[in-house]
């Protein structure tokens, strides 16, 4: 009964922190390590065996835990720490599917599985991306505005349309969305880059500011340093270096050909 009593006070000391404008982040690490040890020294019996006289607690303790672990994971977004989001997201999935009958709907649940989803599309980890959109019922995927951005954005990145997704950093259903938007533009950029790289063998640094989407010149060549590409800047025009355009793999066009009306002999054998 003690320990259930420390857990609610460290809830509650928890939920003042981070409702505090500005948020001291390190007093929010030091609550959620101290509840999260509390927390396994309570009893969570399975809801299918508990008594009808335990339902209420069993309730409060689920949605306790449910609540730390939802402020754990906008904290890790805050904290910018990817690893962390995901430990607390892969936790949270337990409360959000299997005891949806059992506990009432969080409205962080959306918000929190919107944010998986970015975090995956911002990774390029696409299969992941649509093995937990599976989990989720289809009209949530179409109306729900924390789910349907991100599956927008991939099918902007699907269809090449990277100007979509870089327009979407001015429309997001949440500020936590910032942080895996920065990060899935950068993914984006540097594949934008890659191509250019391999494309040409100059263009001129406005002509790179546009393609890359930045603002001026200056973010381009603070982009180039700080990803440390081999490119280098004459007068007004960027250049590629030789060997990105050579090591593109050509089209072996012959040996498709070949394979093509081998193919096609085959068909009309059988036929």
């Amino acid at each position: 009964m003690a320990e259930r009593n420390e857990v609610v006070q460290h809830h509650q000391k928890l939920f003042q922190e981070w409702n505090k404008q500005p948020q001291n982040l390190k007093n929010i690490e030091d609550l959620l390590n101290r509840l999260k040890l509390l927390l396994t020294r309570l009893t969570f019996l399975p809801t299918a065996q508990a008594q009808p006289s335990e339902i209420p607690r069993l309730k409060q303790d689920l949605i306790v835990a449910r609540d730390v672990l939802e402020v754990g994971a906008l904290w890790s977004i805050a904290t910018q720490n990817t690893e962390s989001f995901e430990r607390y997201t892969a936790q949270l999935k337990s409360y959000y599917f299997d005891y949806k009958d059992f506990l009432p709907e969080s409205s962080y649940m959306y918000q929190l599985l919107g944010l998986n989803l970015l975090s995956l599309l911002s990774q390029n980890r696409v299969a992941e991306f649509h093995t937990e959109l599976e989990l989720l019922p289809l009209e949530q995927i179409r109306n729900n505005i924390y789910i349907s951005r991100p599956v927008e954005l991939e099918q902007w990145l699907m269809e090449g349309c990277y100007n979509k997704v870089f327009l979407s950093q001015g429309n997001i259903p949440s500020p936590y969305y910032n942080y895996f938007i920065e990060k899935l533009i950068h993914a984006v950029r540097v594949e934008i880059a890659a191509c250019i790289e391999a494309a040409y063998e100059k263009v001129s640094l406005a002509e790179a500011a546009r393609i890359l989407f930045f603002k001026n010149i200056a973010e381009v060549q603070n982009f180039v340093k700080s990803q440390g590409l081999n490119w280098s800047v004459q007068g007004q025009s960027l250049l590629f270096s030789k060997r990105a355009r050579e090591s593109v793999n050509k089209i072996p066009t012959e040996h498709l050909a070949s394979q093509a009306i081998e193919y096609a002999k085959e068909l009309e054998m059988i036929v």
